[in-house]
């Protein structure tokens, strides 16, 4: 007889669901604005540097 009912409880029940693989959203939120403010800061610090690296490699391939 209790194994009938654990039967019928077992069917009456919905049956558990996989878990998503889509992993923590908040956690996903953190990591992408902590990079955006890492390459922002970045591109702070660095740019007029990068700038001038990439004008004067133009320069060096325009001069004919």
């Amino acid at each position: 007889m209790a194994c009938l009912a654990t039967v019928l409880l077992a069917r009456a029940l919905p049956a558990p669901t996989e878990r998503s693989e889509r992993g923590d959203v908040p956690g996903w939120v953190m990591v992408t604005l902590m990079t955006a403010a890492l390459v922002a800061l970045l591109l702070a610090v660095a740019g007029p540097a990068l700038e001038g690296l990439f004008k004067q490699a133009i320069d060096t391939v325009t001069r004919k």
